[in-house]
């Protein structure tokens, strides 16, 4: 059997390595085999088919010497006996040179006489299953008529489908040659049932391709980076210099005060670049990116329609696409990459005290990565001082707790203070000094230094905001970025085109559907109070003894539980919503996708939260005139001290609940169920399967990595605990120093599943955070407003100072306890709610409130003291607003958003950069001159020499 392998203009299709005993065989039909045997195998030639002629010009050398990225004949290929020569498992062809650029899989679906005796044959090779499976079918012809015609309908459909699919395929991959790239398959790999389609970039389609990209790529002149001298910079510098060593050690670096001149890539200024070598010109990042770009322009026409490989991956034609890792990260074998470097110095838990390598990481994954990881270092950072702050804070309530004078009248067993009923019928009269351990809680997180706390928080969310605005304004200097985004196309989405061509678009049916929060919301109140109830009837005294903690603590946990459930459920809702809609271009379709997502999960995290801090306590009526709801449910009532306690509690428990099971449960112990669940499913004992990983190659490994999803997940996380730590700080001032211990970890949690457990991403130019910005800035308005409605309504700030200064008889807080309750005549109460039986021999009983007494005229009516403390509030509410916003404003007009230095050398480059560009095409004239006519063939292209694409490819 002589060796048959078909190449169709660059496309070479082989098997594994396990088969390399046998010649690879042809991958054509039955019906095919007359063609095979006369002789007439279509083949455009015996090597890749090469670029368009006008390109080809691009291939040559300045030096003269061969590429190793040029075209090669497939024989070159294969030794005499038909065996590979090369068995590379890094990231290559099948001849070791040529690099990999990115792979598409598709699913392999054997015949039907395959499928149909697969399970009787053994596993003895792929080529002697395949001849006994042929063996098989042939001299079974005649018994097909047998079969039952259900079975051999449903069949022949799926044989159908999978044609489809693969003449689909072989007219999107013949598109593909046409535009130049070199195509390789390998169908025989050891993951079953996938097939592999290697692509590869040559020089020339890169070079065209990073043109009309209009890619900036660094030119052969640096220049000098003349640092400030200012008292700032020198200050910077000094701090640069101090923490040295917890900068990470990613290799030679060149010096901060040199910096190459980047221009947009052009074939006919290739002199300007560079290129003294090739193979590093365009690094991994660049050459899958400009691969995709061209997957994403070539088009499978329809008669309709056309469609790009995105939607051939939405049709299942091809079942995934990724550029591949560098390499890998261990074994003594494994050689220096920037995967492994990564790996050592950012993804690695011992170096979570280092800063992180921002500039490997945008080399690596992109601009669009490298800014999150940028804007999540630089949170985190500001998180820093916030944290000192709130534990200043926390430390100044827990010193003066016993200093608090209201606290310690309530813990004052000779008041002797009776309070009314928590509950109807069931709940006793009971005595407020049993209140003492709550109320002296609460001034840890209540006291004074709370507003002073609020205010600060506000001013630090204004300054994170102006520290990452100029951050990432110097962020976009270094990678070349300031100049991008005035000629950014943002193609239309292949949905629209699709739905357009077929007349089935439909708008939005409705707004998001968060009913649904406000519903569990609700039900966990109901769980309160009837939890309360049944605690109050019970006969255990240790249940009877912690109800108000019991009740706070597993409404709490409940919340949570609710919460992070229906993360996930809103998340596809948020993307079913906004698919709806067939937004017309990506851009528009993602931030549509993170508004109404963050929408959702806004509402759904913080629902319990704005019930304990603005509801509860202010919709109970009074004793004798309750309200009630659902028949006989009474609204809960706020502890003596305050319902701020509670809001503190369920703050806490939210924030360590989904730190601690979304980052552990979600990230990394459901991927290690799952990779313990394919162990024990798979045959294979723990050696066997690491020696088979090594034997994989590399888009076998990469294969079996997980999916990227982007990075939209990561900042809605973010962006939720940002609201966590400034909406409601005034009631948790140790919000901050919760998101800093579980920032730490998250860095290095999310470096290590990019770099070991996810495909790697497609790189993605962005020059700032796009919509996350706005919704942060947003939040820190926000923040202001709903930290002067805490202080005010929730807190007992306005109340403890109306009193001092209006009511007080010596101007201290002794008092304060007996001012804040009302008196209630228990005859007053109405028939069914009265304590049975009462506990104590009471005519009148006290509550929380300003209303009069029993004995005035206008008995139960709300005080004159009400009205003055509600109008304090109110006007609190508006200086601090107002206040805080002003000086918000003050420093975000202080501070200019981009460094001086940075306009400077912005303004810089820009002048050598035309400086240089002049004296290179005089230096070009002269030589022109003095050499008298320059040939067209030396290597650089014609100024008219532009690539002719087919009408098929789309353009």
């Amino acid at each position: 059997m002589e060796q048959q392998d078909e190449q169709v203009g660059g496309l070479s299709h082989h098997g594994s390595s396990q088969d390399l005993g046998s010649p690879p065989i042809s991958s054509f039909e039955p019906g095919e085999s007359s063609q095979q045997e006369d002789g007439t195998v279509m083949r455009r030639s015996e090597s890749y088919l090469p670029v368009p002629g006008e390109d080809k010009n691009l291939d040559g050398d300045f030096n003269g010497k061969t590429r190793n990225d040029e075209s090669m004949p497939m024989k070159t290929l294969y030794a005499s006996d038909g065996s590979l020569l090369h068995l590379p498992l890094g990231p290559y062809f099948s001849d070791g040179q040529r690099r990999v650029d990115y792979v598409l899989t598709y699913g392999i679906q054997k015949p039907s006489a395959i499928r149909r005796q697969s399970s009787k044959l053994s596993d003895n090779g792929y080529f002697h299953r395949l001849w006994r499976s042929l063996s098989s079918r042939s001299s079974r012809a005649p018994l097909q008529l047998k079969e039952d015609p259900e079975v051999a309908a449903t069949e022949q459909q799926a044989n159908y489908h999978e044609d489809d699919k693969r003449f689909k395929r072989e007219e999107f991959e013949q598109n593909l040659q046409e535009m130049g790239l070199e195509l390789e398959k390998d169908e025989g790999g050891k993951i079953a049932g996938i097939g592999f389609l290697k692509i590869h970039a040559p020089w020339a389609v890169l070079c065209r391709e990073a043109e009309i990209m209009k890619l900036k790529m660094p030119t052969k002149q640096v220049y000098e980076v003349k640092q400030g001298s200012n008292l700032v910079e020198k200050i910077r510098l000094f701090i640069h210099k101090v923490t040295d060593p917890l900068h990470p050690k990613v290799g030679p670096k060149r010096p901060e005060d040199v910096k190459s001149l980047s221009l947009p890539f052009s074939k006919e200024k290739q002199h300007l670049f560079d290129l003294s070598d090739r193979d590093k010109f365009f690094d991994s990042k660049t050459r899958s990116s400009i691969v995709y770009e061209v997957l994403k322009r070539i088009r499978w026409t329809r008669p309709n329609y056309s469609l790009g490989i995105t939607s051939l991956l939405a049709n299942g034609v091809y079942t995934s696409a990724y550029p591949l890792h560098d390499g890998d990260i261990d074994g003594v074998t494994a050689e220096p990459n920037d995967r492994k470097l990564l790996f050592e110095e950012w993804a690695s838990y011992s170096v979570f005290y280092k800063y992180q390598p921002i500039g490997l990481i945008r080399k690596y994954f992109g601009e669009k990565v490298g800014l999150y990881f940028a804007w999540l270092g630089v949170y985190t950072q500001m998180l820093i001082p916030a944290a000192i702050v709130g534990v200043i804070v926390f430390l100044y309530g827990c010193a003066t707790v016993d200093d608090n004078i209201p606290s310690m009248e309530i813990c004052d067993p000779r008041n002797n203070i009776t309070m009314c009923p928590l509950c109807d019928s069931v709940c006793s009269y009971w005595k407020l000094e049993t209140a003492c351990g709550t109320a002296r809680a609460s001034h840890l997180f209540d006291n004074p230094a709370t507003v002073f706390f609020s205010i600060f928080m506000a001013l630090w969310a204004v300054l994170f905001m102006e520290h990452w605005k100029r951050r990432q304004m110097r962020l976009n200097y270094v990678w070349d970025l300031t100049d991008y985004g005035m000629e950014e196309e943002d193609h239309n989405r292949a949905e629209y085109e699709l739905r357009v061509a077929e007349k089935t678009m439909r708008q939005d049916q409705g707004a998001a559907k968060i009913f649904i929060t406000f519903v569990i919301a609700f039900g966990v109140i109901l769980y309160r109070i009837s939890i309360k109830t049944a605690l109050h009837l019970s006969t255990y005294p240790a249940a009877r003894s912690n109800i108000r903690a019991t009740v706070k603590t597993t409404a709490a946990i409940i919340n949570v539980i609710v919460i992070i459930i229906l993360d996930e459920i809103y998340a596809s809702i948020a993307r079913w919503l906004t698919t709806l809609e067939v937004p017309k271009t990506d851009k528009s379709f993602e931030e549509r996708l993170i508004f109404k997502t963050f929408i959702l999960k806004f509402v759904n995290a913080f629902t319990p939260i704005v019930y304990l801090a603005f509801f509860r306590g202010r919709l109970v009526g009074r004793p004798g005139k309750y309200l009630y709801v659902v028949g006989s449910y009474r609204m809960e009532e706020c502890a003596h001290a305050g319902c701020l306690m509670e809001l503190c509690i369920q703050l806490c428990i939210t924030m360590l609940g989904k730190q601690l099971i979304q980052n552990n449960l979600f990230e990394i112990g459901i991927p290690k169920l799952k990779k313990l669940l394919r162990k024990r499913k798979s045959e294979l004992t723990s050696k066997q399967e690491e020696e088979l990983h090594k034997t994989l190659k590399r888009y076998e490994k990469d294969h079996v990595l997980g999916p990227f999803v982007g990075i939209n997940p990561e900042y809605m996380e973010m962006i939720i605990q940002f609201g966590m730590v400034t909406l409601f700080v005034a009631s948790f001032p140790l919000a901050p120093l919760f998101a800093l211990l579980n920032n730490i970890i998250e860095i290095r949690l999310d470096a290590k599943k990019f770099v070991l457990e996810l495909r790697r991403p497609i790189a993605s130019k962005v020059k700032d955070i796009g919509i996350w910005y706005n919704l942060l800035r947003g939040l820190s308005k926000v923040a202001v407003i709903v930290n002067a409605f805490v202080i005010a309504f929730t807190s007992d700030f306005v109340p403890r100072l109306v009193y001092q200064y209006t009511y007080s008889p010596d101007g201290t807080m002794h008092g304060f306890v007996n001012h804040t309750l009302s008196y209630f005549n228990v005859s007053d109460f109405q028939n069914g709610t009265e304590p049975n039986p009462p506990n104590f021999n009471v005519k009148v009983c006290r509550y929380k409130d300003y209303r009069e007494p029993p004995w005035s005229n206008t008995s139960y009516e709300l005080s004159k003291e009400f009205w003055a403390i509600l109008a304090v509030r109110l006007a609190f509410v508006i200086v601090f607003q107002n206040v805080v916003m002003l000086m918000s404003d003050f420093v975000d007009w202080l501070i200019p958003d981009i460094p001086k230095d940075i306009s400077f050398q912005i303004h810089k480059e820009k002048l050598l950069m035309l400086d240089h560009f002049m004296k290179e095409e005089g230096r070009r004239r002269d030589n022109h001159n003095h050499d008298g006519y320059t040939s067209p063939s030396s290597g650089i292209a014609s100024p008219h020499s532009r690539p002719t694409f087919h009408t098929r490819a789309g353009w």
